[in-house]
């Protein structure tokens, strides 16, 4: 039997919070309607507001309140934002409004960002000009993403056809040495291997793959996986490292040896996803395993919150640049994550640390007019440091909420909530 939910925000340092309670999850059902409450009623409406481009595309180079900075198009977010509009329109309700922007962010991007026997540009000016031409591998993961939900929303062949041409080039890229890889904005030192690029391409080629009933995915796919689990994955310390040598070894130094908590756990769903789907329930249960492990290290015992970056060896110096920061992303994963988790094991533990994350993220980073703010310093106060991208965009927080409600949906319903 669940409680009943309090829906009486907490005060709390930051005026602009928003929670549920002390314990969310003791109401999984009231739950579920406060995150799709806070998509719908606080999340997308930010982004129908401020971001819709006539003249193609979204605008992403915005500041926290919308203001709005330049007009650049980061083809990184473009494609990400054609992820999140897609699967809105085919799991919510098939609003034509979301299959209307998704079409206008993916014919922009089509139109003007393809680079031949490259890939996909990291960035347009307005009217399309590539201002930057192919330097990143995750532009290409994130356009296979968005041309894969695309296609799952509507049969579209023409975003059959552009996600197999992006994801061919990107097998062929991976058989690289990872540091001659265009990799904006972490450049890969000489010499290493980073966790991103199998990462990143297991999940992308994986969903191709199930979408086109293609093993010419899905088998490379599976290879990535293998790489994240296992060479990545350092069973003497229990840890996953960022960063090894390109033949599998140790990297020396601070960068050989930071771990970035929010990372991993997003990693870890990914890898749940791929092993729900092969019906690989050791593997899933591995995954949780380590979901709390990054939790447990990661977490800011004295200020709450989850920091970007810790040691392995627990050095006070960290080879990740901004590594006190709490940035809004992963903690936008590891709630999701942990939902995951609780449906997949039903352990407690699952929800205990949710209840904390959920208490951190909606005292701190919700915004009045709409959205969160993106990130803060290690005492929780805002600061505008670029992190990454100069970007803000449609993706980390409201693909949480989607696949939060959509695990909440299944748990409540085989709950009988």
């Amino acid at each position: 039997m669940t409680q009943a939910r309090d829906t009486t925000p907490p005060q709390d340092s930051n005026s602009n919070a928003i929670a549920l309670g002390p314990s969310p999850s003791a109401d999984l059902a009231g739950l579920h309607d406060f995150l799709r409450d806070h998509l719908f009623g606080h999340v997308m409406p930010f982004w129908q507001k401020f971001a819709v481009d006539d003249a193609g595309g979204i605008n992403t180079c915005l500041r926290d309140d919308g203001t709005l900075i330049n007009r650049d198009k980061w083809l990184w977010s473009q494609w990400r934002a054609v992820w999140v509009f897609s699967t809105l329109y085919q799991d919510f309700g098939r609003d034509p409004q979301w299959l209307s922007l998704a079409e206008h962010v993916m014919n922009f991007c089509g139109k003007h960002g393809w680079i031949e026997n490259q890939g996909w540009a990291l960035r347009l000016a307005h009217d399309g000009r590539v201002v930057d031409g192919y330097e990143s591998f995750y532009v290409n993961c994130f356009a296979i993403y968005g041309l894969t939900a695309f296609y799952r929303a509507t049969g579209s062949a023409q975003a059959a056809a552009l996600a197999r041409q992006t994801a061919d080039l990107m097998i062929e890229q991976i058989k690289q040495p990872h540091d001659s890889i265009p990799h904006f904005p972490y450049p890969v030192p000489s010499g290493a291997s980073v966790h991103g690029i199998p990462m990143m391409g297991s999940l992308m080629l994986w969903e191709l793959g199930q979408a086109l009933d293609d093993d010419g995915y899905r088998q490379p796919a599976m290879r990535l996986t293998e790489q994240v689990m296992t060479e990545f994955y350092r069973s003497d310390r229990d840890l996953l490292l960022e960063r090894i040598a390109s033949d599998g070894s140790e990297y020396p130094g601070l960068l050989g040896t930071a771990v970035v908590p929010g990372h991993v756990i997003e990693s870890m769903w990914f890898q749940m996803h791929i092993a729900r789907d092969r019906g690989d329930e050791a593997m899933m249960r591995q995954c949780c395993r380590l979901i709390r492990r990054h939790l447990e290290i990661g977490w800011d015992a004295e200020h709450g919150g989850l920091l970007l970056a810790v040691d392995a060896e627990g050095n006070r110096d960290v080879g990740w640049d901004h590594h006190t920061t709490k940035l809004w992303w992963p903690h936008t994963e590891t709630l999701y994550a942990l939902l995951l988790a609780h449906e997949t094991t039903g352990e407690s533990w699952c929800l205990d640390w949710y209840d904390r994350v959920h208490q951190y993220s909606f005292s701190h980073y919700p915004l009045p007019q709409g959205e969160w703010i993106q990130k803060l310093d290690q005492l929780g106060q805002p600061i505008t440091d670029v992190v990454a991208l100069p970007v803000k965009d449609p993706f980390h927080l409201p693909r949480a909420l989607i696949l939060s409600i959509q695990s909440l949906a299944r748990m409540t319903a085989v709950n009988g909530e």
